[in-house]
């Protein structure tokens, strides 16, 4: 019998809804209604288990399985699969019917349905995304990865979320974990790590063709071909996108286009050894949007990963270049001031070379898992922006315990060591206890601390700030500083999950406390200037909530609420802002004959964001002096689609900010608006 119900990814509780008889969804829609058998309870009450329970009708002569909504495994807080119940940090799930039914082109649009994360829209290509409070323009304290590869710029602190190295079918499904996790990320797993996991070969075996366009020239094509042959697997995979400014239709935002590779070959039941490669070529990137910037760049990105797996060891080794060639004018708001570099030129070139090694085991010894590893990472950077040629260098140690006392009680203590070229060593520690009282109910208390160290741009800056000769003023000078400390969090997160009405709806809350000191900033006035740590400090306290309800086999729902309160003593440009309160909720439905929709709207309230002075000097403004506050806004995303062909193809229209609720979500960003486009998805054998 095919599947009827799958447990989600959040925040949706998913279905695939397959074509299925008149009678198994009589008996799916009787049972919702009426009291499951004690075997039916038991079965649906093991969360520990990440199967999908299962309910035998011993009348009909057959045993007919149906599923009902169980909690989503994941690997990210742990670095091994597990319920979502049994992590040790916050950890929230996208699946790929997630990303096909929002209809979006990227995936910070998707992000934003999940409790605490920070979505900042500044241009048609630059986006900010971070957590619980710690949002800013080139924000730089989220560690994205590509499984489980960085895709972090270290060199500046950035991602550039519209050139992502692979395709939207290719996502198998998004792991986002809110809160510090250095104690087995290292650096820059700072507010929290977004692990982007792909299909296997065997997942997406015959060729997939996506083509997405509509207004404001916003084109998304993507060709992806799987398959196995022996004991080799293989995914090729290429893929465009661009889309106009917000501010000017006719002026392109972003523009690239990408090729990927992916081969495994099985050695033995137990091992296996995988080779990849891919690269990104921009001719257009708007952004990013910064203090008083607003880059112009073509980035091109290329890497290669091998890796070898057998059993619980694992040894990673990957390449990641970033080539970036742009402009660095000052924001359209500025006049009479220009950054260059040392001889005066506003045009920069970047090279960037990451090497990075990364070895995990893990063993078995009940009642503890112990995992333990290093990392290891050089990086090479030569700019016209920088004094100099530069190196730093990363080692990171860790070691990590899993206790299991009973059936109820757990606990999870890891410890890392980072070393760096340019700082002291770092200790980050997080230590959690969940509690499961009850079958379907769990708590969770975590401690954790984690570093971001300074970045290149931060230790060998050498700039200028340069004004018109009628002015009479010599050039500003930044200088990198050598002796920053990285920046700290200390954070405390309580959880509690719970299921409900026969595993038909999820509830969860969380309440958070963030403690965050040494934020890396600027000195302002007179030349030279410096990179220095501000002395203050920001105490970010907060609340989330939400729900995830399956109400019939087509039907399901999400609601959540978002609540944080931040007291600062900062008062450079590292003062932290954003939104006191935040709601998402949608429906998504899924019928018989093909079709499917989803509604999916997000209210942002109103954000206050520090500013450069300079947007307050009436000598270099252009108009106005700008206002550090945003309004609310209302985000109202549709989508709707009908399959055909078997479920080969589907035809798909989806509307970005439906309302024309135009916004911006940042003083210094664009005035963002709506738009419509269409898609079509064919699956071939």
């Amino acid at each position: 019998m095919r599947n009827l119900l799958c447990h989600s990814a959040s925040p949706w509780p998913c279905w695939h809804s397959a074509r299925a008889s008149c009678f198994v969804q009589a008996c799916i829609l009787t049972l919702a209604a009426l009291p499951l058998t004690e075997e039916a309870r038991l079965l649906a009450a093991e969360t520990n288990r990440p199967e999908i329970a299962r309910l035998s009708r011993p009348s009909s002569g057959l045993e007919e399985e149906l599923q009902f909504l169980q909690e989503e495994t994941m690997s990210i807080a742990i670095l091994h699969e597990q319920p979502i119940s049994q992590a040790p940090s916050n950890v929230y799930v996208i699946t790929d019917e997630d990303i096909r039914q929002s209809g979006a082109t990227d995936l910070p649009t998707v992000l934003r349905r999940i409790p605490g994360i920070e979505v900042i829209q500044m241009s048609g290509a630059d986006f900010n995304v971070s957590a619980r409070g710690d949002n800013q323009p080139r924000a730089n304290k989220m560690l994205v990865l590509v499984d489980g590869r960085s895709i972090f710029i270290d060199v500046q602190a950035e991602v550039f979320w519209k050139a992502l190295p692979i395709t939207l079918p290719e996502i198998k499904r998004i792991e986002v974990l809110k809160g510090p996790a250095s104690v087995i990320y290292g650096f820059n797993a700072f507010d929290g790590v977004i692990n982007i996991i792909t299909k296997s070969p065997e997942d997406m075996k015959g060729t997939t063709i996506q083509a997405g366009g509509g207004e404001f020239d916003t084109v998304t094509t993507s060709l992806v071909h799987a398959g196995t042959s022996k004991n080799l697997q293989y995914r090729l995979s290429i893929g465009q996108d661009q889309t106009q400014k917000w501010r000017d239709r006719s002026s392109q935002a972003f523009r690239a286009q990408k090729f990927n590779v992916q081969t495994t070959y099985q050695l033995s039941a137990m091992s296996r050894i995988s080779l990849s490669g891919g690269f990104l070529d921009s001719n257009k990137y708007d952004g990013p949007i910064v203090d008083t910037l607003a880059v112009n760049q073509e980035p091109t990105l290329a890497y290669v990963q091998t890796a070898y797996e057998r059993g619980s060891f694992s040894l990673r080794a990957y390449w990641y270049r970033s080539d970036q060639t742009g402009t660095i004018p000052t924001h359209r708001a500025l006049k009479n001031f220009f950054v260059t570099d040392r001889d005066g030129r506003t045009d920069f070139r970047q090279i960037w070379d990451s090497y990075s090694l990364e070895t995990q085991h893990s063993l078995a010894l009940k009642p503890h898992r112990l995992t333990y590893g290093l990392n290891y990472r050089h990086n090479a950077v030569s700019s016209n922006l920088l004094a100099q040629f530069s190196r730093a260098d990363r080692l990171g140690l860790y070691i990590q315990d899993e206790w299991t006392l009973g059936e109820t009680l757990q606990t999870v203590a890891g410890l890392r060591l980072d070393m760096h070229t340019e700082i002291n060593p770092t200790y980050s520690p997080r230590i959690a206890l969940i509690y499961r009282p009850w079958p379907n109910h769990s708590f969770r208390v975590t401690g954790a601390l984690a570093y971001r160290p300074p970045k290149l741009f931060e230790t060998n800056n050498l700039s200028q700030g340069r004004f018109p000769a009628f002015f009479g003023l010599p050039p500003t000078t930044l200088f990198g500083s050598s002796n920053l400390d990285p920046e700290q969090i200390i954070s405390y997160d309580l959880e509690y999950q719970g299921w409900f009405f026969q595993h038909r709806l999820r509830l969860r809350t969380a309440l958070f406390y963030n403690h965050l000191s040494d934020l890396i900033t600027r000195t302002t006035g007179a030349s030279p200037l410096l990179f220095i740590n501000d002395g203050g400090s920001a105490d970010i306290f907060g609340l989330e909530a939400g729900v995830e309800y399956l109400a019939t086999p087509w039907l399901s729902g999400f609601a959540n609420y978002s609540f944080q309160k931040i007291g600062q003593t900062f008062s450079t440009l590292v003062r932290r802002g954003g939104p006191r309160f935040k709601a998402n909720g949608g429906i998504r439905g899924e019928w018989e004959n093909g079709l499917s929709g989803e509604i999916a709207v997000h209210y942002v309230g109103a954000a206050t964001y520090p500013l450069n002075s300079t947007f307050a000097n009436p000598a270099f403004l252009v108009g106005p002096a700008l206002n550090p506050r945003v309004g609310s806004y209302v985000l109202l995303n549709l989508r709707g689609g009908y399959k055909f062909f078997n479920d080969r193809a589907e035809l798909s229209i989806a509307a970005f900010n439906a309302l024309n609720d135009r916004h911006q979500e940042h003083p210094l960003g664009d005035v963002i608006g709506s738009r419509v486009i269409g898609w079509l998805t064919i699956k071939l054998p």
